[in-house]
């Protein structure tokens, strides 16, 4: 494969120099050049930016270098400087712009790039690049727009970095071990990779799990695969399959479930204040702690509890904490937004509480409004039973044991 950057800080692009990306270029797997966009300017200054049309903060760069490094590049097509894979779907140069507008990359576009012989990468900077530079190439060649994530970041090198090396631990030789491509996090499926350890057994009082010390590859298999779901769900819980996202009846996809941070802490209130006076109503008092309690408390929950939140169109619907005690993993405040109760919101977040339960817990306990026997058939279901009052008012402890 052959890789030409195209950038204006040319060193920056030295790592691609070590390591396996190194050692590729040695062996002749990779050919990386790496070209310093000055190098097409026309003025004395080097310039390779200006202002931007219609005003505006920041600078653009400029098309008439970038347009004529893309042709000096792009006639490099002979053997020697693009060969062909017989494999490559489509045959010469692909235009990779790195930019926070572009879409995400992912495993599969890493493994579609790595299919193709000859990737050529423009490195943005400033406000970005001249938008008629990325037009015209479209008609000499395929662009993809890239992103690494929803964030900004200086200047498009550090992408190309990220990029280059996503793809190229893809090619065929690349890695000594071929297999350990195999269950990395994004490869065979959307879970992300489970927890990994190695010798010592014992560590700072921390145990490798036994399940890998037992020999039974049956039952590693099974851990492993357990555990990658778990961390997915609290990690990543939109890279999970439809049928396990949290995605009740006509509140459509965007409903997942994901961490809450900070920032939420005034809708969480606002929700628990709403749920509350509910029951509230059933215990003819308004005494309850969920509705005493202060924003400063819930951001100090929010400190103390993994939280997570459900948000639909924005909106934010319903919430669920938890918390180890000792051998029993505590489940409170299960909060839906009272006009979408009954959609099953609340069952999602008390099984996805569970899913997140550490192995040292032994038993659930949820700790929940004491809403009469409904309340208390609905826990029934869950297979939970009822412990009684939980030492703050208009509340209930329920409980069961862990499998």
């Amino acid at each position: 494969m052959r890789i030409d950057v195209v950038s204006i800080f040319p060193d920056y692009l030295a790592p691609l120099g070590l390591s396996l990306v190194g050692k590729a270029q040695t062996s002749g797997l990779l050919d990386i050049h790496v070209h310093d966009l000055r190098t097409w300017t026309r003025d004395r200054h080097h310039t390779i930016d200006d202002t931007p049309y219609g005003g505006g903060a920041g600078m653009v760069m400029k098309p008439e270098p970038w347009g004529e490094a893309l042709d000096e590049i792009i006639t490099l097509s002979g053997d020697t400087a693009a060969p062909q894979a017989s494999a490559d779907p489509a045959p010469g140069p692909v235009l990779v712009v790195t930019t926070p507008s572009g879409a995400p990359l992912t495993q599969p576009l890493a493994q579609q790039l790595a299919a193709r012989s000859w990737l050529v990468v423009a490195c943005g900077r400033y406000e970005g690049i001249d938008q008629r530079v990325i037009d015209h190439a479209r008609t000499r060649m395929e662009v993809r727009e890239v992103s690494i994530g929803d964030y900004v970041v200086s200047g498009g090198e550090v992408a190309a970095l990220v990029l280059i090396e996503a793809v190229v631990r893809l090619l065929p030789g690349f890695m000594g071990n071929p297999d350990s491509l195999a269950e990395e996090s994004h490869v065979r499926s959307a879970l992300l990779e489970y927890p990994v350890y190695t010798k010592p057994p014992t560590w700072r009082g921390h145990e490798v799990p036994a399940v890998l010390l037992s020999g039974n590859h049956a039952k590693i298999a099974d851990w492993r695969q357990e555990q990658a779901r778990r961390r997915t769900a609290e990690r990543r819980p939109d890279l999970l399959h439809p049928s396990q996202q949290v995605a009740p009846d006509n509140l459509g996809r965007e409903a997942v479930i994901a961490p809450a941070e900070l920032a939420d802490a005034p809708e969480i209130w606002t929700l628990q204040r709403a749920c509350w006076l509910q029951v509230a109503q059933t215990n003819v008092t308004l005494d309850l702690t969920p509705l005493t309690e202060t924003l400063d408390d819930v951001r100090l929950s929010l400190r103390q509890w993994r939280t997570y939140v459900i948000r639909t169109h924005g909106r934010l619907v319903g919430s669920v904490r938890a918390r180890l005690a000792e051998e029993r993993w505590e489940i409170g405040r299960i909060m839906v937004a009272p006009d979408l109760q009954g959609r099953g919101l609340g069952r999602c977040l008390l099984d996805f509480a569970e899913e997140l339960a550490p192995e040292e817990a032994r038993s659930f306990a949820v700790l929940a409004d004491s809403g009469g026997d409904e309340n208390t058939r609905w826990y029934r279901k869950a297979g939970y039973r009822r412990a009684g009052p939980a030492g703050e008012p208009g509340a209930l402890r329920f409980v069961k044991g862990r499998r």
